[in-house]
């Protein structure tokens, strides 16, 4: 599962994961993840885009890091643009009420400015 990075402004970075975040897929990305998601010197933007799938693991990855980011004072928001599946996958599992998710990018920026 394909994982970039970019640090776009000072103390905000973006994560991009693509692929199948299923058992393999999270289980590939889970170390490199969390050290880039759980940082004190940036707010991150995950973008969910490229997600094909989303499975229980997955979501579990994503609330562990937006908890560790919480808890050293940052912040970590999702971004899923026009992704209906993994959208409502969030939605279905009341994800988007514990991590701030966004269909805009321009909002997920301004939420973690």
């Amino acid at each position: 599962m394909p994982i970039t990075y970019e640090d776009s402004a000072p103390g905000l970075r973006l994560i991009k994961l693509s692929g199948r975040m299923d058992i393999a897929g999270t289980g590939q990305i889970e170390v490199p993840f969390a050290s880039l998601a759980c940082t004190d010197t940036h707010n991150v933007v995950v973008d969910l885009t490229g997600v094909e799938f989303l499975a229980s693991i997955g979501i579990r990855c994503l609330i562990s890091n937006a908890k560790a980011q919480h808890n050293r004072g940052g912040k970590l928001v999702l971004f899923v643009g026009d992704n209906a599946q993994v959208a409502k996958t969030l939605e279905t599992t009341g994800i988007d009420a514990l991590i701030p998710m966004f269909a805009a990018y321009d909002e997920a920026l301004l939420a973690v400015a």
